[in-house]
């Protein structure tokens, strides 16, 4: 789309600079940078570590350059408030996918080194790529409804970048179990994690570091300046508790946050609250009320929501990319998108999620037990779908898994039931995955369970299953004949979608001090 005559141009200097680096994506690129020294192959890898860094490398080139050219659109971009905020989302995410792709070599290059994960390197690595495969995606998203200039100049980039990270995921072997795994399969704690910190979990007990309260009371009257005053890269569990009341305020947790906790006096007392949304001109990315990415995040007895309503569209409530993130006893409430689940590994128990469209989305590794799902009376003659997960690539370990949890209409939804129609999900892109099992599923969903994205898009390749749900709405007689669906008789099939097999939940679960059924629990 060519440049409104109303807008200004920018500066032939920026310009030509621009499209000089834009040219560089038009060819190959002539070399790369040089693989490390030939070392032995490691076996949760399908080639040489040398092989695999120096792809890693070629990624990282290809992801700089990008990020010199949105760098030159930082600031006023031309004016236009949703292009900014489109920029500074890419730059972001870009930068997150670089910490990814550095803990990626830095585990091939020191298998038995710390990396404040699980200690399973294939779970470790795929999760990883699968993140900085998914965020330069949502940053060419974020262009929607923008002067198309930027996403034109950077398309071809971010294409190289997922194509280039699409063909890693095939280098490392999804099937490896490590030695260090096995050490800790019977939930014993990681070894990075701190003593003091076990002790402080396995009492049950949570020592407070600081305090927020909107009465003064507290060291801090926003959960903001209590999230600025944690330590960067800590290895300790920091706790800010945050006392009842409404805390109307949007809360980003920026990736050098680590092991940050947030507790409140419980989902009804303690809110986070917001109203961003697309309408209004932000990004999905950035609508989030409450964003964290700092790995190892815990939040417990709070809520987070989004007010802008139905008719503002995309308005997330919480979104997460936090590695080994939790979420317990936590309400997260809003309509369309209401709880973004971007990426990495996330665990959310005896949580209250309710919505509208696509309420559940994102392309993270997520296993929901014990959740009350509630789905909200939306715009007129609009569908409901609950989930709409976002995996791009079959080699994703990525998707999602709805136990034990309770589906059913929101009071506002319960007199409307028969005419809002409400599915479990759409396939948001062409691998979608979720599961939904040992669930009450009420009379609020439509017998066919699940609703198309587009046509006959991505249903012989998506992967939606159900397995021993009950209630009205959990017949399966009249559900969807897609290639993709099934229905799940076997246990042992099952069992792969459980906290264990699916979010290696034994190996880091158990230091967050939270309740979990490893298994199918019979």
């Amino acid at each position: 789309m060519a440049l409104s005559s109303t807008k200004p141009n920018p500066t032939l200097i920026t310009f030509t600079f621009i499209f000089l680096t834009f040219m560089l994506f038009t060819t190959p690129l002539l070399c790369a940078s040089a693989p490390t020294k030939t070392e032995a192959g490691f076996e949760f890898l399908k080639v040489a570590p040398s092989e695999f860094v120096g792809s890693v490398n070629d990624v990282v080139d290809i992801l700089q350059q990008v990020t010199s050219i949105l760098s030159q659109f930082g600031g006023a971009g031309f004016g236009d408030s949703r292009l900014s905020n489109a920029v500074s989302d890419c730059l972001d995410l870009l930068d997150l996918s670089s910490d990814a792709l550095t803990w990626s070599v830095s585990a091939t290059q020191t298998p038995q080194g710390k990396h404040n994960s699980t200690g399973n390197l294939s779970s470790d690595v795929r999760t990883w790529l699968s993140a900085a495969l998914a965020n330069p995606e949502t940053c060419q998203n974020g262009f929607e409804g923008t002067n198309g200039i930027v996403s034109t100049l950077v398309s071809t980039g971010l294409g190289q970048m997922m194509s280039l990270l699409t063909e890693l995921l095939t280098q490392v072997n999804p099937n490896f179990d490590s030695f260090t795994t096995k050490q800790t399969h019977k939930g014993q704690f990681p070894a990075w994690f701190k003593r003091e910190d076990r002790k402080l979990l396995m009492a049950n007990g949570v020592g407070v570091d600081v305090v927020v309260a909107k009465d003064g009371s507290g060291n801090f009257t926003t959960v903001m300046d209590a999230v600025h005053a944690a330590p960067d890269n800590s290895m300790k569990r920091f706790v800010i508790y945050v006392k009842r009341g409404v805390y109307v305020e949007n809360v980003e947790i920026k990736k050098k946050k680590w092991n940050l906790m947030m507790v409140g006096d419980g989902m009804n007392a303690s809110v986070i609250s917001g109203n961003r949304s697309f309408i209004d001109g932000w990004t999905t990315f950035r609508s989030a009320t409450f964003a964290v990415s700092g790995r190892g995040f815990i939040a417990r007895d709070i809520s987070f929501q989004n007010t802008a309503g139905p008719e503002k569209h995309q308005a997330v409530a919480l979104r997460s990319d936090s590695d080994l993130s939790v979420f317990y006893r936590c309400g997260i409430f809003g309509y369309q998108d209401s709880l973004y689940t971007h990426t990495m590994r996330q665990f959310y128990r005896e949580c209250k999620i309710s919505g509208t469209v696509d309420f559940i989305f994102g392309d993270a590794t997520t296993v929901f037990q014990n959740c009350q799902i509630l789905v909200k009376k939306g715009l007129p003659n609009q569908k409901n779908t609950i989930t709409a997960q976002g995996r791009k690539d079959p080699n994703e370990p990525t998707g999602f898994s709805i136990q034990f949890c309770n589906i059913t209409a929101d009071s506002d939804l319960l007199p409307l039931v028969n005419s809002t129609w409400t599915y479990l999900g759409r396939p948001w892109k062409q691998y979608s995955r979720t599961v939904f099992m040992q669930s009450h599923i009420s009379d609020v969903l439509r017998p066919e369970g699940w609703l198309e994205w587009n046509g006959d898009f991505a249903l012989d390749t998506l992967y939606y299953a159900e397995y021993m749900n009950y209630g009205l709405g959990a017949g399966l007689n009249k559900r969807v004949k897609w290639p993709g669906y099934h229905i799940i008789n076997d246990s042992s099939h099952a069992s792969n979608f459980t906290v264990t097999q699916f979010l290696e939940g034994n190996l880091w679960l158990p230091t967050t001090g939270v309740s979990f059924t490893a298994g199918l629990g019979v």
